[in-house]
């Protein structure tokens, strides 16, 4: 297991996997206002923040109300981070999952439609506020699930991401406006189902 020192943060944007401007109903300019402005943003806050906290913590005379303001910032920034990157990393595909990640979704739920109905159905509830909708495998309940995430902080516990989609007004408004559940449409369509697989194959290979 490789362990990056605590304080440090990464200073370069992830490459989008994928051609934006090759997405059924995303445009290109959606996709990099996203990726460079609120993805980049936060890349770029992280770092500021951990900038900070080393340098509060050196700091003896540092109020502890001060420093969890920070470390309220960190959880944040970093939910932003991870989210994001999870979100970029699972679009570029044709929106069909494959028979295996099929099956395994629907003896989860039931069927792979109830799945999906419910996933959607989150963001539907999200639309016009923010959040994130994730489909989860819960290390320490054994279980697959959909999770509803208010912003940024509210990651489920002991939850590996399969699937996440991201609510937040600035992923969809520049090519939809308030229409959220057009949007949804569109990021399923773009689902790269090959990524999820792979998380899914992950997922299988952890132990608690």
């Amino acid at each position: 297991m490789s362990i990056l020192p605590a304080f440090e943060s990464q200073t370069a944007l992830k490459p989008l996997a994928f051609d934006p401007a090759k997405l059924n109903g995303l445009s290109e300019r959606l996709i990099r206002s996203h990726w460079e402005n609120n993805y980049g943003g936060s890349v770029k806050a992280l770092g500021v923040v951990k900038k900070h906290l080393a340098e509060a913590l050196a700091n003896k005379d540092t109020p502890p109300f001060i420093y969890n303001e920070l470390k309220r910032e960190h959880l944040l920034r970093t939910g932003s981070v991870v989210f994001h990157e999870y979100y970029f990393d699972n679009l570029g595909g044709d929106g069909k999952a494959g028979a295996s990640e099929r099956k395994i979704i629907a003896d989860a739920f039931g069927s792979f439609d109830t799945w999906e109905t419910e996933f959607r159905r989150i963001g539907a509830g999200l639309g016009g506020g923010s959040g994130w909708v994730v489909l989860g495998y819960n290390i320490h309940t054994h279980q697959l699930e959909n999770y509803w995430l208010a912003d940024h902080a509210h990651g489920p516990a002991a939850t590996l991401p399969l699937l996440v989609m991201d609510m937040y007004e600035h992923a969809y408004q520049m090519d939809y406006g308030a229409a959220a559940a057009r949007y949804i449409d569109a990021f399923f369509k773009n689902i790269q189902w090959d990524a999820v697989a792979a998380r899914i194959d992950a997922a299988s290979k952890t132990r608690v």
